[in-house]
């Protein structure tokens, strides 16, 4: 099968979260499976000097924004077996010092710069040699793809792909004024509200949602969260009109980077038989934190963007109640400005129980994985989340509120005495969390449960293989019975 991903960032290209891992990871999982893989991104800044076998391809776009042209040159790296990687390089565009803004203020022409690349990605998919069976684009920066092929084949491109939209987090929809519509070149009848008129303005996320083949989300429970009015962020009447082709198919874990046993980022290697290593990366993780080393304190640790969307307001309030108990907790990330200096203040105030991270660390976000005890993650919402799945390999028992991915791949005790391997919490509240905080507590000191909590999460298998499976499964979906491949095959590779 070939197949045309699409997305504005990818891993370890370009990235400012979870989708470019999920992107990239996709993208190599669908290649090793047998498929022939595509992924088209932007060119940023210093992508080419970090990639240097990059080379430039006789291909030119020259595609209309409204009344006026822009051009664009292309860039192709083979990547992996089976898979390459097609580089937009269009400098005024996305020649800049960020993705999406600069000191947490978006550029103001986002919008066009991402219908410039939705038009190339169509254009790709057109006039390639390699020609694609499917486009699968990713959240709104690719939303208006399924309208632009829509709108080529009744200019008569009879041999289009079909179309798979993926939603990774639906608060996020480009949302822009209705002027930007003409930019598209698309005819009246795309904007409508069956369409991509939403209350006056142009959605590009709602127009995926109306004009793809099929809808995915990067979890079971997500895909039915985003239907009620509680969750679906204006879409979620839209979404049960559409309900018919929307599914959810939970993210694969890269085990290759993600793992306890051959990792340069860990102190000492580990496995879910030999466990002694994981006491020695708590210990030297509490020496690089300048926490004081006690193998008897329980240690908590968080990896995430600092935005309410995490929970970090109810993580910081009952923070304030736990910490007058013996643990610890360490935080890795940055966000919002009133976030940030939250938990400096936590720090300042509890110089021996808190340490405070602003920013990225790939190797410290490796040794909290391993070092902590226990892993928060109290979500206001979580379309997915991967530090869960991370934590579990390594055998961190992950503390999360029930929703979304984290309720599709967290076991708590009260579901399962066998498969326990979390602890969940439902309300969205502080003093919820404070009370998980307290189960938590109470599991350290049990030597045998803890370590049956630690294994049971190890043994988890949250690979690629299944993901992708699931994703030849949604392809197919969207094609006639006769045309479907033999899924057979598929999940014996």
């Amino acid at each position: 099968m070939k197949i045309l991903l699409a997305s504005s960032e990818v891993y370890p290209f370009s990235k400012t979260g979870g989708l470019a891992d999920m992107v990239g990871a996709l993208g190599v999982a669908l290649a090793e499976a047998g498929h022939e893989a595509r992924i088209v991104t932007p060119l940023y800044r210093g992508i080419r000097e970090k990639f240097p076998a990059l080379r430039k391809v006789d291909w030119n776009f020259y595609l209309p924004l409204g009344d006026k042209f822009v051009a664009g040159q292309l860039w192709e790296l083979d990547y992996a077996p089976r898979l390459k990687i097609y580089f937009i390089e269009q400098p005024e565009f996305f020649d800049r010092a960020g993705i999406y803004h600069e000191k947490n203020i978006s550029y103001p022409d986002n919008d066009t710069r991402y219908l410039f690349f939705s038009k190339c990605v169509v254009h790709l998919a057109r006039y390639l040699p390699w020609q694609p069976d499917i486009v699968h684009g990713h959240d709104w920066q690719t939303g208006l793809v399924p309208a632009l092929i829509l709108q080529a084949k009744r200019e008569g491109w009879g041999d289009a792909p079909r179309t798979c939209l993926t939603i990774h987090n639906l608060a996020y929809q480009g949302v822009f004024p209705k002027a930007v519509f003409a930019l598209t070149n698309l005819a009246p009848d795309f904007f409508t509200p069956s369409g991509a008129e939403f209350f006056g303005f142009l959605n590009c996320l709602k127009a995926g949602i109306a004009f793809a083949d099929i809808i995915t989300t990067v979890s079971p429970r997500y895909a039915r969260e985003i239907t009620t009015e509680e969750f679906g962020c204006g879409l979620d009447g839209f979404l049960r009109t559409h309900a018919g082709k929307l599914t959810g198919i939970l993210n694969g874990v890269d085990y290759a980077e993600w793992n306890t046993e051959k990792n340069r980022h860990l102190f000492k290697p580990y496995s879910v038989t030999q466990l002694a290593g994981k006491k020695i990366n708590k210990r030297e993780l509490q020496r690089q934190l300048a926490l004081p080393v006690n193998e008897k304190i329980p240690l908590f640790g968080t990896i995430s963007r600092l935005a309410e969307q995490k929970g970090v307001d109810i993580q910081l309030a009952a923070l304030e109640e736990m910490l007058q108990a013996d643990l610890q907790f360490c935080v890795l990330g940055s966000g919002s400005p009133e976030f940030e200096r939250g938990y400096r203040e936590l720090a300042r105030r509890n110089p021996d129980k808190v340490a405070v991270r602003i920013g990225y660390d790939e190797t410290l976000a490796h040794r909290i994985e391993a070092g902590c005890d226990f892993f928060l993650m109290p979500s206001r919402f979580e379309p997915c989340g991967l530090n869960q799945m991370y934590s579990l390999r390594y055998g961190t028992i992950p503390i999360v509120r029930a929703t979304g991915g984290l309720d599709d791949s967290v076991v708590d005790y009260a579901e399962s005495s066998k498969k326990m391997n979390g602890i969940k919490f439902y309300d969205y509240s502080a003093r919820a969390l404070a009370k998980a905080i307290r189960k938590a507590m109470a599991i350290y000191p049990n030597a045998e449960l803890l370590k049956k909590f630690r294994q049971n999460g190890m043994r988890v298998d949250f690979s690629w293989k299944t993901t992708v499976r699931d994703y030849v499964k949604a392809y197919n979906s969207t094609n006639p019975p006769s045309s479907k491949l033999n899924i057979t095959n598929i999940v014996r590779l």
